[in-house]
């Protein structure tokens, strides 16, 4: 399984705009295209929006990272989640076996 983090300052006022965007398009499209989710937070306080999304399928993260966005279903996705993202961070990350 491959991780990826991404971290998201939205713009000032956007947030809920942005999250109904995200969880009615991205949201759904990500599992369709084999992504799963290990979750999504919204910082107290902040215009922040962080999540955690994983792929495990055979063509790997990168490739199918492509092919999502390069879909129609992405491309026509409106509104798009994307204008309301002032600073977006991604970072792929690999996971550390903990003791028991």
């Amino acid at each position: 399984m491959e991780y990826q983090l991404r971290h998201y300052r939205i713009r000032a006022g956007s947030m809920d705009a942005f999250l109904d965007a995200w969880s009615r398009g991205v949201y759904p499209l990500r599992r369709k295209f084999g992504f799963t989710f290990a979750g999504a937070w919204r910082i107290d306080g902040s215009d922040e929006f962080v999540w955690i999304l994983g792929y495990d399928g055979p063509k790997g993260f990168a490739a199918a990272d492509r092919d999502y966005y390069a879909s129609d279903e992405r491309k026509s996705m409106s509104p798009d989640p994307a204008r309301f993202i002032e600073a977006p961070i991604a970072r792929m990350m690999t996971r550390v076996l903990l003791p028991d």
